[in-house]
């Protein structure tokens, strides 16, 4: 699913990334992990195409990444790539029915289309009641659900979340982990999870150990999920 060969990041005087190299197979859940300042944010960024490495190859399902143009690439990331933050990232103004189909709208999808699937994720997720209520009106772990639901809106094959529970209390975090896996396991989704959260990360199939852009260490976790 994804190749990330040699991959340099600096700014300025300051190298962020040193060389990565990262694997990931469809369907895999991977958290990154390590001190602030590792470099896993600014991977997780040219990984999800929204930074460009200074040198080094991206590929995701074989296709080159790098090669496209401004234009193409974000057509690519919009229809491919969901994204998951730590502050949910959602517009005050508008609703979360209307939040969720935002990339539908974006990826000029017929409205009415784009406003059922929103509803039937909003629904899998727990949150048709709340689909009229702004983000002011709804708790930590709805926003977090809401946020969930825009990144699977356009069908993508790999979820790209920052620190997805950083801002969640216990029960919700909880929840917010049992639904990452429940949807790779739903959708076949590859997961790629930046985390100091150390349940969420000793849950992933493999974590990914960085210090000081580059990879220190790879773990493979052999357990059940949620018995």
């Amino acid at each position: 699913m994804i190749e990330a060969t040699g991959i340099t990041k600096n700014f300025g005087e300051l190298k962020v990334l040193k060389g990565v190299d990262l694997s990931v197979r469809q369907a895999e859940v991977v958290s990154i992990v390590g001190p602030s300042g590792a470099g896993k944010t600014t991977l997780l960024q040219i990984l999800g195409t929204l930074d460009k490495a200074d040198s080094g190859q991206v590929l995701l399902k074989g296709k080159d990444i790098s090669k496209l143009s401004p234009k193409a690439l974000a057509a690519y990331r919009n229809e491919h790539i969901g994204f998951i933050f730590q502050f949910h990232q959602l517009l005050p103004e508008f609703t979360a029915l209307e939040n969720v189909m935002i990339p539908g709208l974006i990826a000029r999808k017929r409205e009415r289309e784009t406003k059922e699937r929103s509803k039937e994720l909003l629904a899998y997720l727990n949150l048709s009641e709340r689909a009229h209520h702004k983000p002011n009106e709804l708790s930590g772990g709805e926003k977090q659900r809401v946020a969930v639901a825009r990144a699977l809106l356009n069908n993508p094959d790999l979820i790209l979340a920052d620190e997805p529970s950083g801002s969640l209390d216990s029960k919700n975090k909880e929840e917010l982990h049992k639904l990452l896996f429940d949807l790779r396991d739903k959708f076949g989704l590859t997961i790629v999870i930046v985390t100091h959260d150390n349940e969420l990360a000793q849950l992933s199939d493999r974590r990914i150990r960085m210090k000081d852009g580059i990879v220190l260490q790879e773990t493979k976790e052999n357990h059940s999920f949620f018995p």
